[in-house]
């Protein structure tokens, strides 16, 4: 994350978009201030102190890939954002709709967030009960991994984090998923959110190293 880096070496304000359909809105979430973003902020503010940061909740529900791109003009470059963190590929895979437009409306906006000097990182699907039923919920893993890494994009593997709470049984399915099956929980946001925050630092300390003239992070 070049851009965040050189912000944040320079003392400068840090702006984050998150991007998204109803798991980054907050659906099934007590409050606002209990939905992801909101606790990506607390989080980073913790690890990072000394960084004015402010993270945008730009998730609308309902949204598919298709509909959310048109937005990156208005809700990120707008924006003057810094960081885009775009969650992908749920509504596609729970209304079993046209993964290739999907994958070319995701390409897209990455693209174009690029271009303008934004450091991206797409988010994958929840590890949720209505997801698993769907038989190329695999898929479209696979999907965003592939299109992460030829876009040379940061990827958060949201899933895989989710299923590892459950199966060390560090928590349960109900603990992270409302009674919807869907939608996250507030234990289930701030689980997300704490591990993108840690992922953000982790991304940055080489970075981080250098600025101080201390040797990278190995």
């Amino acid at each position: 994350m070049p851009r965040v880096a050189e912000r944040i070496a320079a003392g400068l304000p840090l702006r984050i978009v998150a991007l998204g359909s109803s798991s980054t809105a907050g659906a099934g979430a007590s409050a606002p201030d209990r939905a992801y973003p909101a606790r990506l902020a607390h989080y980073l503010g913790q690890r990072m102190p000394g960084v004015a940061l402010t993270v945008l909740n730009k998730g609308i529900n309902g949204e598919t890939d298709d509909q959310t791109v048109e937005r990156i003009g208005t809700d990120v470059l707008a924006q003057k954002a810094d960081l885009l963190i775009w969650q992908v590929g749920a509504n596609t895979v729970l209304r079993e709709g046209d993964f290739a437009v999907s994958e070319a409306s995701v390409r897209r906006g990455v693209e174009q967030a690029r271009a303008a000097g934004l450091d991206v990182v797409l988010m994958d699907l929840q590890y949720a009960p209505k997801m698993l039923e769907k038989t190329r919920a695999g898929d479209m893993l696979t999907q965003i991994s592939h299109l992460a890494n030829e876009e040379h994009v940061g990827l958060f593997r949201r899933f895989a984090v989710m299923r590892d709470l459950v199966q060390t049984q560090r928590m349960g399915v109900a603990d992270l998923i409302g009674p919807d099956g869907v939608h996250q929980t507030d234990a289930g946001y701030d689980c997300v959110a704490r591990t993108l925050a840690g992922g953000i630092e982790d991304a940055l300390r080489p970075a981080n190293a250098d600025a101080r003239g201390a040797a990278p992070a190995r």
